[in-house]
């Protein structure tokens, strides 16, 4: 099961596609969004963030915090850098 996943920044977008995990940390802890996830927004944290892409294919990067968007339609991840590792 894979979810539309829009990672942007002031400079535009990193990623749009279909991704079958994230990973990064939130305010409240760490956070792994999949398929089907409960809608939700959370501030996110400066971390490590981890895009599992739907042919498997990984994308590490590092932001500088941001916010997290989960609805049903798609999850957008906005934040003011990310770094690919």
């Amino acid at each position: 099961m894979h979810f539309m996943l829009i990672v942007s920044t002031p400079e535009g977008e990193i990623y749009r596609g279909n991704a079958v995990n994230l990973s990064l940390r939130g305010v409240e802890g760490d956070l792994a969004v999949m398929a089907g996830h409960t809608p939700f927004i959370t501030a996110v944290k400066p971390c490590a963030c981890i895009i599992e892409k739907e042919e498997g294919a990984i994308l590490n990067g590092e932001i500088d915090g941001g916010l997290l968007t989960v609805s049903k339609e798609s999850v957008t991840l906005l934040t003011g850098h990310f770094i690919t590792k």
